[in-house]
């Protein structure tokens, strides 16, 4: 593999968590410390909803060892609008509140599309020339999750590719499977975890799953991430396929 393999879940705050992930006692401060010490990386949903300080991204960055790495979920502003092409300033506003402060922690950027936002390619286009290369000198990498049946066009798929941006693959009942270009880097999300199941996913399919993430990590390096589903279910599903990548 030319790539790493980053493995992990949506965020670190979860009630259900407690007393399952999380050992009794563990006091919530110390939850993202432990999704460190297990995983290999986490999304940070609370970017989606609001802005955070520059201290606050300073802090998180320093709950993790090295080599971990945060996906950043870009605000909802920049993506949930009408005119895509009207967003420059939302995407100004995100990309300078200050990631920077995650220093080598600093992983993709997840821009997420409601499931009725179909394909306009001028729009779309106009977007992406919206999306910078890095912010005070820090590259950054832009996955896109598209999630409309329009999107698996082979336009967007080159437009993405020209961009630099990755196509979320995406495991979901009901949203498209996209498969984009390979670029630098892949971005997987699994959202089948099951209750039933105590891993969230079977052994079965873990293995499935870890085989196409090996293949990905050939083009570069793989985030993949368990989410939604059985969200209780979750980290157990990401510890069991981190076992799985390294036995």
């Amino acid at each position: 593999m030319r790539g790493r393999i980053r493995v992990g879940i949506g965020g670190w705050t979860f009630e259900p968590w407690r007393g399952a992930f999380y050992p009794e006692g563990l006091r919530q401060k110390d939850e993202l410390a432990y999704v460190g010490q297990h995983l290999t990386a986490t999304e940070i949903n609370a970017t989606y909803y609001s802005t955070q300080k520059p201290a606050t991204f300073a802090n998180w960055a320093k709950s993790v060892p090295e080599g971990f790495h945060f996906a950043v979920k870009a605000s909802r502003f920049c993506t949930n609008r009408r005119v895509l092409a009207e967003a420059g300033e939302s995407v100004a506003k995100f990309v300078n509140q200050g990631l920077v402060e995650l220093g080598d922690r600093l992983g993709p950027i997840l821009w997420q599309f409601m499931p009725t936002k179909t394909f306009d390619p001028d729009d779309f286009s106009t977007f992406l020339k919206l999306l910078p290369a890095s912010v005070e000198g820090v590259p950054l990498h832009h996955a896109l999750e598209v999630r409309h049946e329009s999107f698996g066009d082979p336009a967007f798929l080159a437009m993405a590719r020209d961009a630099g941006a990755a196509v979320v693959l995406s495991d979901h009942p009901e949203y498209p499977a996209i498969h984009g270009h390979d670029v630098d880097f892949s971005y997987v999300r699994l959202m089948r975890s099951r209750e039933e199941e105590v891993t969230g996913y079977s052994v079965a399919e873990i293995a499935r799953w870890a085989d196409i993430l090996r293949e990905r990590a050939r083009g570069g390096d793989v985030f993949a991430f368990f989410i939604s589903g059985a969200k209780a279910r979750n980290p157990a599903a990401a510890m069991t396929m981190i076992a799985h990548l390294d036995g």
